[in-house]
Parts: C-alpha cells; structure tokens; sequence
C-alpha cells in the first residue's frame, strides 16, 4: 500500500535552496550543460556550501526524534541529472540529513512533481516553478532569497514566522488598502471583525503545522515548534487575524503588530528559520538578518495586476532615465483592474 503523509508535513526542497550553489549556476550560464557537468563531476566529493533553506531542513528533521516518530519528510528537489546530482546527495550524506525522497528532473521543471510527492511546502530559488505551484494551489511556496551572512539559530527550536496579507490570508484585504487607502481598510476590517479572513496561499501550511505541535511531547507553550506572525497589520484590524485563527482552530505561540514599522529587527529578536512574505520592500530588509521566502500573487490576482505595472512603470523610468520632477510626476500610472480605475505611485 502507498505511505499515507496526511499527517506528516512534506517539504520540497530544492537543491539550490538547500545548499548555495550560486558559484555553480554561474558556470553552467556561462559554460552550459557540459562546462557545468564536467566541474560537478570534479568537484564531487567536495561538500557544498550551506544554502538559506538548510538550517530549517535540519532543525525540521529533528523534530522526527523529538516525536520519536516521522512527522517531517524532506524532498530533495532539483533540476540536475542523477550524474550531476551526486554532489548533492554526498553532501546531505556528509551533513546526516535524514532526506530519503529525491527528485533529479534532469532540467525539466519540478511544480508537475509537486502532486506526486504530496508536498505541503515547496522552497527553490526557480521563480518560474514557485509561481507555477502557486497558480495551481497544489501547496504553499516561496523563492528563497539568497542566505543571509551572519545568520546562525539561537536554539534547537524550530522557528517560522509568516506575514498575514497575501501569506496565511488571501490579498483581498492588501488590495483594498492599495486601491481604498487605509481609512476604507480600517473601516472594512473593523466591520467585518467577527467574520473570518479568506484562507491565503500558506492558510493549510499553518493548519498543518499547527496539528504537527500535537505530536510534540511537550506543552504546546514549550514546543520546539514555534510558529509567529509578523503583520503590518495593527489596531483595529489586529482584531480580524486574532479571531480568525481561533476559528481555524490554530495555536500561533507569537503575534507582532507592526503597524508599518520595519519587520527586521523583530524577526532577528525572534530568530526565525525561515519568513515569508509577498512583499520584497520588507524582504530586502529580513533577508539580510534572517532566511527568507518571497510568496508570489497568484497570476490571476489584481495584486499580480498592481504589481507587473508598477515593475513596467519603474523599468520605463529607469530606461528613459528620468530626472526632473515633472517625469516623476508622470510616473504616477493609472491601473485598469476589475474594480475600475487607481492611481499607483512606483517613484
């Protein structure tokens, strides 16, 4: 009969995501598939450098012991041949990583494999993959962004911390902010504070991760499981995520209500393994402290509509090298979505 992973969290993992490969995706853009697969094959035996999802995957795999049972499966995930995929595989040998499932694709995209391995989390560095995935809903994912230089855990526990918009909840709420301003945000999330927030990309993960403390032998306040929210949100609309989570049935052990205020220095403070968010303006700043996961729009979001014109507008300035104030003005672009017509500053 097929092993049943209902109630065991399955990570997907790319290689490139698990182990800093930077050095080598340079040569095989540069040399190609055989410059690429000659230095692999000399370079075998040698171990790879740590990547940004790696302390997570490894801390992850110890809450197995803790358990005294398999909760946590880790799905190695790459793009090499099984020839040029030895080096990875001697180096989670070299590093106990107890990883038992592996997918080599040989160059083909890894998102149709997704299903076949009943991932619940996929981490790569392949933006194309995690948007693929997150267009199909198959599970959650992120784009790892590259590992931060002085990041080492504080501790043997597990710490992943989730922004709320667009993450564990839907965009809805993100959207109207960005097209309604934050009074008709405010307004809106108070009214509707008893009703619970659409479930988000990462919605499942959380839920799951949540039943995961079950198996743990300890308190749920002293798990090594420890899961936290980090949210420009903050009062009155702080009140909507509270409740939601108590009608989803999940224990979140932290909470932190920015209110706009930068999330770096709280998500160091927490030492988390791993943060998602959509949004790269807060990434560009956890990604230096912390290991960081960008969550992307789904294709057929008004968010993904707000966010490809701005990217357009910013690439016309820069092209046109725009410099006096009137082209800055003009650089407030007008977005047709569904909803009719906003205005959108990108300078």
């Amino acid at each position: 009969m097929p092993v049943d992973l209902s109630d065991i969290l399955v990570v997907g993992v790319s290689s490139r995501a698990l182990f800093d490969l930077e050095e080598e995706n340079a040569i095989f853009d540069k040399e190609g598939i055989e410059g690429y697969r000659k230095y692999q094959l000399t370079h075998e035996n040698e171990p790879l450098k740590i990547g940004s999802a790696f302390y997570l995957v490894k801390s992850l795999l110890e809450l197995n012991n803790q358990a005294n049972k398999r909760i946590v499966e880790i799905v190695l995930m790459s793009r090499n041949s099984p020839e040029t995929g030895v080096r990875m595989l001697n180096s989670i040998a070299l590093h106990n990583l107890d990883i038992t499932r592996v997918a080599l694709s040989g160059g083909e995209p890894l998102a149709p494999y997704i299903d076949a391995y009943d991932v619940d989390l996929f981490l790569s560095k392949d933006e194309k993959d995690v948007q693929t995935v997150i267009d199909s809903k198959a599970c959650a994912a992120a784009s790892i962004y590259a590992p931060p230089q002085s990041f080492n855990p504080k501790d043997n526990r597990v710490k992943i911390a989730f922004d709320a918009d667009a993450v564990l909840f839907s965009d809805e709420s993100e959207h109207r902010y960005k097209t309604e301003g934050i009074d008709a945000f405010l307004k809106h999330e108070k009214e509707n504070e008893d009703n619970p927030l659409t479930k988000g990309p990462f919605a499942e993960l959380l839920i799951k991760l949540s039943r995961i403390q079950d198996h743990l032998p300890t308190t749920i306040e002293l798990s090594p499981l420890r899961l936290s929210i980090v949210t420009a949100r903050s009062a009155p609309s702080h009140m909507r995520v509270i409740k939601t989570l108590r009608k989803w049935g999940v224990y979140v052990d932290e909470v932190y209500f920015m209110g706009g205020l930068s999330k770096d220095k709280v998500l160091e403070a927490f030492g988390a393994h791993i943060f998602f968010d959509d949004q790269e303006a807060h990434l560009d700043a956890t990604s230096k402290v912390v290991p960081s996961g960008r969550v992307p729009y789904d294709s057929s979001s008004p968010m993904k509509a707000i966010e490809n014109a701005k990217k357009k507008i910013a690439w016309t300035i820069v092209t046109l090298n725009y410099t006096n104030p009137m082209a800055i003005y003009l650089s407030l672009s007008i977005i047709r979505t569904k909803e009719g017509i906003k205005s959108c500053l990108v300078a």
